[in-house]
């Protein structure tokens, strides 16, 4: 048995830290700003909470976070009652929160300087992903620490992979918004053509799902939207947050987004007509009003 803490119980960390516990088998002691998230965690699962992340972390194996951007993260990673106030030589921080390639090598180098290792391991997969411990999980990180970490992150995940160093997992997962961001804009425009065209959706999904236009996004969003309906999965202001750090890192590196870009602003105008919490298939709403 591994002694893990795991910081943030939000809608992924939830699950996360509870496949940690059950499936996983480790002595697991949870964070949750919230303490009665953290309550009913101990409630369903078992295991312990902590009043802070700093306490959580004493004599951990491996620290996991799952909060919701940089500053959360710096604030209990670096912070006042941060997890490396406490964390013990030759333990692993592994970050599951979507954020910049900037912060996760600033982590990295604040667990170095305190004899400990880092892999950020931004996930992919949603809530549903999340609950059924089937995420994807992809890792910036050294080798070595890497292959510690990865049977640990397996009671969570479907797919874990090894990027690169410090910060490419962030980056990779940074791709994967940007795909994500086309692929969704394209079915929104697919079905809104041929819902004005007279077609039957299912039918042409039926058939069109089976050859090069097939996606994720296809298979498991097309009914909803077809539907109207918006409350499965990714919401819009997350996925805003997550294209603002893509957008911000291409400034940085030169890449051009123009679609990228183009979409983020189309969930601008989603947010405006108050879908801030719809999911990020709500894309066809706009092309309806």
């Amino acid at each position: 048995m591994t002694k893990v803490a795991f910081i943030g119980l939000g809608v992924m960390g939830f699950p996360m830290a509870g496949h940690l516990k059950v499936k996983g088998g480790h002595d697991v002691t949870v964070y949750n700003r919230t303490t009665e998230k953290a309550a009913a965690w101990v409630e369903k699962f078992g295991g312990k909470s902590a009043p802070t992340p700093a306490e959580a972390a004493k004599d951990a194996d491996f620290v996991f976070t799952c909060v919701g951007n940089d500053d959360d993260l710096r604030s209990v990673t670096t912070g006042e009652d941060g997890v490396l106030l406490t964390m013990k030589p030759g333990a692993i921080l592994i970050d599951n929160t979507t954020g910049s390639a900037e912060v996760a090598r600033e982590l990295d180098a604040a667990a170095k300087a305190k004899g400990c290792a880092f892999i950020d391991a931004p996930v992919s997969g949603g809530q549903a992903g999340a609950e059924n411990g089937v995420l994807t999980v992809m890792c910036g990180g050294e080798e070595t620490t890497f292959d510690k970490a990865k049977p640990v992150i397996d009671a969570y995940a479907r797919m874990v992979g090894l990027m690169g160093p410090a910060g490419a997992g962030q980056l990779t997962k940074m791709i994967n918004q940007i795909c994500i961001a086309g692929l969704v804009q394209g079915l929104a425009e697919g079905i809104h053509f041929g819902k004005r065209a007279g077609l039957d959706i299912e039918k042409v999904v039926e058939v069109i799902s089976k050859g090069a236009a097939g996606s994720w996004q296809m298979e498991n969003r097309h009914k909803t939207m077809n539907a109207g309906k918006y409350d499965f999965g990714f919401a819009i202001d997350w996925m805003r947050k997550d294209l603002g750090i893509v957008l911000s890192e291409a400034r940085r590196n030169g890449a051009k987004l123009p679609v990228t870009a183009l979409v983020d602003q189309f969930y601008g105008d989603v947010q405006a007509m108050g879908g801030n919490r719809w999911d990020t298939s709500s894309l066809l709403a706009r092309l309806e009003k």
